[in-house]
């Protein structure tokens, strides 16, 4: 892995918080992501199921996490089973972990080679009443592909019918959407190489440069800093693109007088940042895109605020819309009546923002998190407001990543990457 090595300490607190909300004699196991072919012996890069990782900090295919805490004998109480690795493996992919490596990574003693995980467990099962099974549920999926940990469910059921099911997906939502000390400092490295790759770009954009080039100059400062690349698919949408909210196509001219959204961001070792700005092009923008501009920044500084524990998620957004409303008045883009007319169900201030302000953001880049819940202290999240216009050929939106405290206000992991108008206009001129 190209990221620094992570203390075992952040995974073994990780499994005690799991530990902690698991019915009695349960076990609970948790798999690898598969690797997912393209075309003939051509595959994608492997990326770690981000819940496995967070309990064991095992970054590598075809392998399991189990978890039994009322188990008879205490080497049966956490276990990992790893592909063995051999010569063969050595030599065309590099060697995998070995049980000393994956002891001292995730700070479990008791390994197994994968071969052996059935007749394992078949002696657990004879121990145990309930097995969570790890669903995925996030308000966003859309999983049409079967993955292994589905494989591994339709297989369990059929092998172990008698015993009772139970779901991780609840606790995972509820502990991974508080993070600790380690996993904000994760979250931070990833935000510093943002800004690198950020800084980086301001001076390099020109009329004339392509969106492709941008998505070059920033992918090249993503891995010199140790990231795998681009947290997500990046947008690089310059001119009336910007008004298309999932522009990924980044192979457009950037000419003079538009502006650039760029949503853009690094992750480090598979915890996510989340970046966005809009830039001018010629590097001044025009007396109409500043004001858009600090329009949506006044919002984000005014959403950022609201991130304190005990606030709702749903009562949150209705206030920034009040505020965005308040913000397109000002901007000749709603009138009054517009307001007064407006439908409770899809607001009017929603024309120029329809997307959400904000997101948990961490291991995924839209982290887990239960949104009927009071946010708390140590949650991450984006606050992003926007402004679309089509008609005069530019869309704004800002981003930061948001951390809630206990008291006083927000922290804002992104503090340093440049925001304001005078300073992207300097930085591009320099």
């Amino acid at each position: 892995m190209k990221y620094h090595t992570i203390d075992s300490n952040l995974f073994v607190k990780n499994r005690n918080k799991f530990i902690a909300q698991m019915k009695p004699n349960s076990v609970a196991i948790f798999n690898s992501n598969d690797i997912y072919p393209v075309s003939a012996d051509s595959s994608l890069p492997f990326a770690q199921h981000r819940d496995i990782f967070y309990l064991s900090g095992i970054d590598q295919e075809e392998s399991i996490l189990l978890l039994f805490p009322d188990a008879p004998y205490e080497n049966q109480r956490e276990m990992l089973f790893l592909k063995e690795t051999n010569e063969h493996i050595a030599i065309w992919e590099g060697a995998k972990l070995n049980k000393e490596q994956a002891f001292t990574t995730s700070g479990i003693k008791t390994v197994y080679w994968l071969q052996n995980f059935e007749k394992v467990l078949a002696e657990l099962m004879t121990y145990s009443d309930t097995i969570y099974i790890n669903t995925n549920e996030h308000y966003r999926a859309e999983v049409e592909t079967e993955t292994r940990e589905a494989r591994f469910v339709k297989w369990w059921k059929n092998k172990y019918p008698a015993h009772t099911v139970a779901k991780s997906n609840p606790i995972l939502q509820r502990i991974r959407s508080v993070k600790e000390p380690e996993e904000i400092a994760l979250i931070q490295e990833a935000c510093n190489i943002t800004d690198k790759a950020f800084r980086r770009i301001l001076p390099f954009v020109k009329p004339g440069v392509m969106e492709y080039e941008i998505e070059a100059e920033m992918i090249h400062e993503f891995v010199r800093n140790r990231s795998k690349g681009f947290a997500y698919t990046p947008i690089i949408a310059s001119g009336n693109s910007a008004n298309v909210l999932h522009y990924i196509e980044n192979n457009k001219a950037c000419n003079d007088g538009e502006l650039i959204l760029m949503d853009t961001a690094a992750e480090y070792a598979n915890y996510s940042s989340d970046l966005t700005r809009t830039i001018p092009v010629s590097g001044r923008y025009s007396p109409r895109q500043k004001a858009v501009y600090n329009a949506v920044l006044r919002v984000k500084n005014e959403a950022t605020k609201m991130l304190t524990p005990g606030t709702l998620w749903k009562q949150y957004h209705i206030e920034v819309g009040q505020i965005m409303t308040s913000e397109l008045l000002g901007l000749g883009l709603l009138d009054k009546a517009d307001v007064q007319n407006e439908d409770p169900e899809w607001p009017a201030y929603k024309k120029y923002f329809m997307h959400g302000t904000s997101h948990h953001m961490g291991l995924d880049t839209h982290d887990y998190g239960i949104l009927t819940e009071p946010m708390k202290a140590n949650m991450v999240f984006t606050v992003e407001p926007g402004i679309y216009i089509p008609a005069e050929g530019f869309g704004i939106r800002i981003e930061d990543d948001i951390v809630v405290q206990e008291t006083g206000e927000p922290f804002n992991l992104m503090k340093n990457i440049p925001i304001e108008v005078d300073e992207i206009e300097t930085l591009m001129n320099a």
